[in-house]
């Protein structure tokens, strides 16, 4: 069994170009950097998978994290602030998944006609990794078909922002993949004012492996998803 988590932790254009309130919320943003990186490293979790880190706070977490194993996918597409000036050292944007131990990479692609989307992967003991961020619109069907190309020919785990509910990602993912269930107290994942979108679209879904224990922690306004966290195996 391996203990695991996942967190969309906001890159920092995307929240102001979006009119996050997290934005205000943080208006210096190396504070807002210095708290997500403080809270990462508190995580026990074997495998800690975040979406929407920026360059900045990449290199915040590789300096505070020297022991832990990085695995890095570098989107090429770079956001652009469309609204306010950039605050940002290093706008990158990345998909990272971090190891207690070591872990063989197996995949690192961003998905075709989104470069800001993508997927990565490793083995770790003989079970597949594959943390991802799937886009929100039509082009998410071809997307979850690439996922499973990755993982349905072994036992896997896939963690991240799916942007979509679980009955509809289970739907997409189809049969053999198993969308862990919220408890029916948890907070969302992706607290929302308004809006019809569901507020539960951060997953961790099993293939070929149990997943149990799942629950969802508040991360004190850090960024606009909270992160969630179970068991595999």
């Amino acid at each position: 069994m391996i203990s695991v988590a996942t967190w969309n932790v906001l890159h920092r254009v995307h929240a102001d170009n979006w009119v996050s309130d997290i934005a205000g919320l943080w208006p210096e943003e190396s504070k807002r950097i210095a708290a997500v990186t403080a809270m990462v490293a508190a995580r026990t979790e074997t495998v800690v998978a975040l979406m929407e880190v920026s360059g900045d706070q990449l290199a915040s977490l590789r300096n505070a994290l020297p022991g832990r194993e990085f695995h890095v996918l570098d989107y090429p597409r770079v956001p652009r602030p469309r609204r306010v000036a950039n605050v940002l050292e290093d706008r990158s944007e990345h998909l990272v998944i971090l190891v207690d131990g070591s872990a063989r990479p197996v995949a690192a692609e961003s998905f075709a006609f989104d470069p800001g989307k993508g997927v990565l992967a490793v083995e770790l003991d003989g079970l597949l990794i594959a943390a991802t961020h799937v886009t929100g619109d039509e082009r998410r069907d071809m997307q979850l078909k690439r996922l499973r190309e990755l993982t349905e020919a072994r036992p896997a785990v896939l963690l991240g922002d799916f942007n979509i509910d679980r009955t509809a990602l289970a739907a997409g993912l189809g049969d053999g993949y198993a969308v862990a269930d919220f408890p029916s107290d948890a907070v969302p994942t992706r607290p929302r004012d308004s809006g019809s979108k569901s507020q539960f679209i951060d997953h961790v879904v099993g293939h070929g492996v149990p997943v149990h224990d799942l629950a969802v922690e508040e991360v004190a306004g850090a960024s606009d998803h909270n992160l969630v966290h179970a068991v595999v195996g």
